[in-house]
């Protein structure tokens, strides 16, 4: 499963490659902004995209916007990472069209376990 990870904090995108370089069913790409996202989104097409809800610029939100505007790979499944987990923000991010959100700060050692779900559900 291709998953792309997009977070605009160095520490966090590190901590993500971490937990999952030992897993072999998952190719992970890595973006720290939105534009970025986007064009990694149609050039390595991921299962799946886990999306920072707070970055400078574009933000998630518009990310997944203009994700779910382009053409090339528009209906990815995207689940939003945020510290905002209250129940109107996570219901505004799943009416946005969000799989799922994951609160930060998460596990680590669940984060593969987590993504498996997250996979199996898309399909």
């Amino acid at each position: 499963m291709r998953l792309l990870y997009v977070d605009d904090e160095d520490d966090i995108r590190a901590v993500v490659d971490f937990a999952l370089e030992d897993e072999s069913d998952i190719d992970l790409a890595l973006a720290s902004d939105g534009p970025q996202a986007i064009a990694l989104n149609a050039s390595f097409l991921p299962d799946l995209i886990l999306l920072d809800v707070m970055m400078p610029g574009l933000d998630g939100p518009a990310t997944l916007q203009c994700i779910r505007e382009g053409a090339i790979n528009a209906a990815v499944p995207i689940a939003f990472i945020t510290a905002k987990v209250q129940r109107e923000e996570v219901a505004h991010l799943r009416s946005l069209g969000a799989v799922d959100v994951i609160e930060k700060p998460f596990d680590p050692l669940a984060l593969p376990q987590r993504i498996r779900e997250l996979f199996g559900k898309k399909i």
